[in-house]
């Protein structure tokens, strides 16, 4: 298997985390301001990635801070604006909202690195955008509001730091630029949770919450999709990781927090289709890969 397939793997599987990180994690912002539970989340991701690796720090040089600062803020404001808009309107909306990096990235990617937009870019992004109207959205409430405006912000962030991924990670290490981008992350959390005094997190759950969204959902999630980003460009890792959509759903039905209508599950195999409608290779590629 060349190694763009390995990377779309890899990728479904960091959706498949993060899928479940949005379970783990909606009883626990609830016990702990969500400023705090980012801090502790990224600052532990870090540490164990250089406890793992100690001599990675012997490989952040001045290039490589130059780039990874940057794309690491992308991904810290667009963790703190998700957020704002979840406390402002609903996580349907929310959840749509930050969806629309899907069409973003190949817009911006477009826009900054002028990367040409194929046709099966094209429909999978139009199928990606139906699939997650379909998942998150109650269309006889749907308004525009305050909270909408940052979730849009949100969708931006997002799509600047999958496109600052493809263009910034080829050539670097991959280790070190993924400490960089959570080490910046956690400055970012650190700076808004100390405004009103940092709380630790006081029960086992948040603890549980928080660890299995640093090491898995974070630390090694982040690694990968950094990794991936390097074989694969930005658009079709955006309409990949939609699936964190999908296994989102299905992890809530399956402990009890969600049912499962027939409007989300309509929008998930929209969903899994558009991926499928990206990723299917052409007679053209395949003649290329042999």
């Amino acid at each position: 298997m060349r190694k763009t397939g390995w990377a779309a793997i890899a990728l479904i599987l960091v959706a498949a985390s993060w899928g479940l990180t949005f379970v783990l994690m909606k009883p626990a912002i609830e016990s702990q301001p969500f400023y705090d539970f980012l801090a502790t989340r990224f600052t532990l991701a870090v540490l164990v990635m250089v406890a793992v690796r100690p001599q990675v720090l012997r490989h952040i040089n001045r290039d490589l801070l130059i780039k990874g600062v940057p794309i690491g803020a992308m991904l810290g404001f667009g963790y703190v604006t998700q957020t704002i808009a979840l406390e402002l309107t609903t996580a349907a909306i929310t959840g749509f909202l930050t969806g629309l990096y899907v069409v973003a990235t190949p817009l911006l990617a477009w826009l900054f690195l002028r990367q040409r937009v194929t046709r099966k870019v094209l429909v999978g992004v139009v199928l990606a955008t139906i699939g997650l109207a379909l998942i998150s959205v109650n269309f006889e409430n749907f308004a525009v509001e305050v909270g909408q405006i940052w979730g849009i912000l949100c969708a931006i962030f997002f799509a600047a730091h999958i496109v600052g991924l493809g263009l910034f990670s080829p050539g670097l290490n991959t280790y070190a630029l993924t400490v960089v981008q959570l080490a910046t992350c956690a400055v970012i959390s650190w700076i808004g949770a100390i405004v009103d005094g940092y709380q630790a997190p006081e029960t086992g759950d948040v603890w549980f919450a928080i660890i299995f969204s640093a090491v898995f959902a974070t630390a090694i999630a982040f690694f990968v999709q950094t990794w991936a980003q390097s074989h694969m460009d930005a658009s079709r890792v955006a309409i990949i990781l939609t699936s964190e959509v999908v296994f989102a759903a299905a992890i809530a039905v399956a402990v009890g927090q969600e049912v499962l209508s027939l409007q989300v599950l309509i929008g998930g195999v929209i969903l899994v289709a558009s991926m499928l409608v990206v990723e299917w290779p052409t007679k053209k590629t395949a003649s290329v890969e042999s």
